[in-house]
């Protein structure tokens, strides 16, 4: 099994989209300011918590410069979706409209750091997927391991569809 045959979700489809128009195509592509500078989003590095801002038209993402390089690039990732995809103060909403936006913010991570469009060409099988994955993308064990669980997941889904087993996992 090089890669298993599974549906994509809207959001994954999109972020791929996206990154493909604007020919970012291998992990190496993935340079986070150049993908700012694409959604016109000032980066700066100060020893603060991570955090989205826009004033006006003036968009920026603050990242803490006291982390690592691959969580600052996680963090980069998460608030970026804020950026992209959400409206509103955090700090005046609903606890529960909230941690839908949080929700969301994970999916685009896992989307982001690690995009369908270039993850598909490696194989599932590999032992050594994870640590192959972490070294190309640049990003931690642990997202690598929770996008690649994901991936079978949906695999084994679309699979049980298409047999017309319909029981969600």
């Amino acid at each position: 099994m090089n890669f298993p045959a599974y549906t994509t979700t809207e959001l994954e489809d999109w972020v791929s989209h996206w990154y493909k128009k604007r020919r970012f195509l291998y992990p190496v592509d993935l340079n986070i300011k150049k993908i700012a500078m694409e959604y016109e989003i000032f980066i700066h590095y100060k020893p603060l918590k991570t955090v989205y801002a826009r004033f006006g038209g003036y968009k920026e993402i603050v990242i803490n410069s006291s982390l690592n390089y691959i969580d600052q690039r996680e963090q980069f990732f998460h608030e970026l979706c804020h950026a992209v995809r959400h409206v509103g103060k955090q700090t005046m909403m609903t606890a529960a409209f909230r941690e839908l936006q949080e929700r969301d913010a994970k999916h685009y991570t896992l989307y982001a750091a690690l995009p369908h469009h270039m993850v598909k060409n490696y194989n599932l099988n590999d032992p050594e997927i994870i640590e192959r994955w972490s070294n190309d993308f640049k990003i931690s064990q642990g997202l690598c391991e929770e996008r690649l669980k994901q991936i079978k997941r949906r695999a084994i889904s679309t699979k049980q569809h298409s047999k017309g087993n319909l029981r969600c996992i």
